[in-house]
């Protein structure tokens, strides 16, 4: 009986993409693999362009538009259920937690959403913008704000619990780990906060402002900078153990890095997607795109999927960097995949979400 749990709770795990990265930790990881070149199932076009992750849960996929428009489109179909109407939304992801969907927008709103039916359920203002996607643990609900801090409420009344003051806006998605939320933020710190409290447990120098998010395995953190580098830390000891900078290319990351096995893998404004070694930061091979890479990778099984500013969506192999397969788009590709059991779905900044099957 135990076993048929476990499994039962694994496969659905696996069936669904609720948030940013995937997991609170975000990894960035896939528990699945799509078998064979991916086809072109459907594509549901929208009126604005598509800047931040979809989220799939209890097979619909939960993507918002620039200027405002969450929307809730069937997996199977590609058909629209319900439109829900925010204020403008820049680089904020749906999170699907607990029947809700939570988003953030330029207005300073974090709106929780129904699920099922697309109806507010309430509301919370923070003081400005939110670029955040909103994270979860437990009954509670984490994300950033551009008024420099970082906020803690109740997943089911949206009543603050509390708010941690930092020293810059607060752009990336909070990471959750072993109790502990971690952001990356402009005040050019990695900063671990009690989950429960709100406490400042200790700040980690990252040398620059960051954009990204980051992710949090095996008591590691990796993110990258707008200083040109990609950073590596040991949480037990609090200190960066090894820094990554292209020898002969000054660009910023923004992207947030997938972590698996033994490489992380991040794409960079200098049009290339990185993989480096998690243990020493050396890089392991590089694939160039023909634009920057803002999209964040999905590892998935022994491929790499990620978008990129030159509209194609790339399937790489995680072992050589090789192309598997790639996509045009026709559009920048700034959002990041979304991966489930037979399915990945990515918005483009034309306005068009894609969903992709497996061919085998």
């Amino acid at each position: 009986m135990i076993k048929f749990l476990i499994s039962a709770f694994l496969a659905l795990a696996a069936s669904d993409w609720t948030m940013f990265r995937g997991s609170p930790s975000l990894w960035g990881v896939a528990d699945v693999t799509l078998s064979g070149p991916l086809k072109l199932k459907w594509s549901y076009q929208a009126k604005d362009p598509f800047d931040s992750t979809a989220a799939i849960s209890d097979g619909l996929v939960y993507a918002a538009t620039m200027e405002g428009l969450l929307v809730a489109v069937d997996l199977s179909t590609g058909k629209s259920r319900w439109e829900y109407k925010t204020g403008q939304i820049e680089a904020s992801s749906p999170c699907v937690h607990g029947g809700i969907v939570y988003i953030g927008d330029l207005d300073g709103v974090l709106h929780a959403v129904d699920a099922a039916t697309g109806k507010a359920k309430w509301t919370f203002k923070a003081e400005a913008e939110i670029k955040s996607s909103p994270n979860w643990m437990g009954g509670r609900i984490y994300f950033g704000s551009y008024d420099q801090n970082l906020y803690c409420l109740s997943a089911s009344s949206g009543a603050l619990i509390w708010k941690f003051a930092t020293a810059g806006p607060v752009h990336c998605t909070p990471s959750i780990d072993n109790g502990k939320v971690y952001i990356s933020g402009c005040d050019e710190q990695l900063r671990a906060v009690d989950a429960a409290t709100g406490k400042q447990l200790f700040a980690l120098s990252l040398g620059a402002y960051t954009g990204a998010s980051a992710a949090i395995r095996d008591n590691r953190a990796y993110v990258g900078t707008f200083g040109n580098e990609v950073l590596g830390f040991d949480l037990e000891k609090k200190a960066a153990i090894w820094t990554y900078r292209n020898p002969t290319r000054e660009f910023p990351f923004y992207s947030s890095a997938a972590v698996a096995g033994d490489r992380i893998v991040l794409g960079g404004r200098d049009k290339i997607v990185h993989c480096l070694n998690r243990t020493n930061g050396k890089e392991i091979w590089s694939f160039a795109t023909r634009a920057r890479v803002d999209s964040s990778p999905v590892i998935a099984g022994n491929s790499i999927f990620v978008g990129s500013n030159d509209g194609q969506l790339y399937e790489l192999d995680l072992a050589s960097g090789k192309k598997i397969w790639e996509f045009t788009a026709g559009a920048a590709l700034t959002a990041s995949p979304a991966l489930v059991a037979g399915a990945l779905v990515i918005g483009s900044q034309d306005g068009v979400l894609y969903c992709f099957v497996p061919t085998k």
